[in-house]
């Protein structure tokens, strides 16, 4: 399971920019809207410092960290969802991925052009919200034509179904028609299921992403406070119930060329950050997606796995093959806490810290896990 996170956000605001940082990987960047046509993707590793030390411990053949896959959406403009700046085009790619990373752009600067001549951070949110929500307003009218048919046309129980989906769109409708997103429509079970096929992509789980130069990065480091701009952002998000990661493209880029994780850890520290934008964005989207992680570890591999919060582990032993799920006996677990405080297996056995787990199980973030299955 690999999270897959959608960077949008207006034309020039650093979004290419950020995309080859964090991903290593060359994505068109240009101080002209629309430079990024086709949505340019990057498969990146999760940083974990768990699994570091995972693999310290048991010196692993191979270590496989967890992966996270960004998709760099071009620009978006005021009118997008009625085709404005090819944004038909755009809107489709965003409705393929998990979770929405939003950058706004906050920080000045007279040598990159603004698509409205000036940076707000407020407007800037606004005009993507809107247009997301317009966007959704769309499919929502079609769904609405398709149940108002089915009330006339289809048998009871076709009916039934069609009225569950009419009193979500009617939940829902309004917020849209207001700029805001189909996230906050309260819904039953039954209600939500009923309008899977929407894919709203107001629906989706949305985080901020605040884009600032590097002297800003430096004073928040420093805990000298960041600008408005980033307050702006942090409003909307808290507001939202939603999260605001601060990064600067040039630092993560600088960042992207260190192998060495000492190096790398040295360079945080010295710029007063407690980890990576990379780690920061990757980390928000697992909590705004309700993700975990779980690891197995030994000699040949040690490896990072992602789940849901709340799967059992025979859930779980399915994300590494179904067969595992299929004729799942028992897990064997302990917590990467316990490995750390006791160095060894052995120890934790020693201390009554091994644990043997049943299907009902539910995995935790951090478990280390064997399992035992029959197929």
């Amino acid at each position: 399971m690999a999270l897959n996170c959608g960077i949008v956000g207006l034309p020039n605001v650093g979004k290419s920019t950020i995309f080859s940082a964090l991903s290593s990987a060359p994505a068109e960047a240009a101080n002209y809207p629309f430079c990024t046509i086709n949505p340019n993707v990057g498969i990146v590793d999760v940083p974990d410092q768990r699994l570091a030390q995972l693999s310290a411990l048991f010196k692993p053949a191979r270590t496989i960290p967890a992966a996270v896959e960004f998709v760099d959406i071009a620009g978006l403009v005021q009118g997008a969802s009625k085709g404005e700046g090819l944004g038909n085009q755009f809107l489709s790619h965003i409705r393929e991925v998990g979770v929405i990373a939003q950058v706004v752009r906050c920080f000045d600067d007279p040598d990159i052009v603004h698509v409205a001549n000036k940076v707000d951070s407020d407007a800037d949110m606004e005009v993507i919200n809107i247009e997301l929500a317009l966007a959704d307003l769309e499919t929502l009218a079609k769904r609405r034509e398709r149940a108002d048919r089915a009330l006339r046309t289809q048998g009871k129980a076709e009916q039934k179904g069609a009225e569950t989906v009419l009193a979500a769109l009617d939940k829902i409708g309004p917020l849209l028609e207001q700029g805001k997103s189909a996230r906050a429509a309260v819904l039953s079970d039954d209600e939500r299921a009923a309008i899977y096929d929407c894919h709203f992509i107001t629906a989706k789980p949305q985080l901020y992403v605040c884009n600032v130069d590097e002297a800003t990065m430096r004073a928040l480091g420093a805990g000298q406070g960041g600008n408005a701009h980033i307050e702006a952002v942090q409003r909307r998000a808290a507001a939202e119930g939603s999260e605001a990661v601060v990064i600067c493209g040039k630092f993560e880029a600088e960042l992207a060329d260190i192998d060495d994780l000492a190096e790398k850890l040295a360079f945080l520290e010295e710029l007063g950050l407690a980890e990576s934008g990379l780690g920061a964005l990757v980390h928000a989207a697992y909590r705004r997606l309700g993700l975990r992680t779980f690891f197995t570890a030994g000699a040949d591999e040690c490896r990072a796995w992602t789940i849901h919060a709340g799967d059992t582990a025979p859930k779980a032993a399915g994300v590494i093959h179904t067969d595992f799920e299929k004729g799942f006996i028992k897990a064997e677990v302990y917590s990467y806490d316990d490995i750390i405080q006791y160095g060894t297996e052995a120890k934790i056995k020693e201390a009554g810290k091994y644990r043997i787990e049943g299907k009902e199980y539910l995995v935790r973030d951090g478990d280390v896990v064997f399992f035992k299955f029959n197929v």
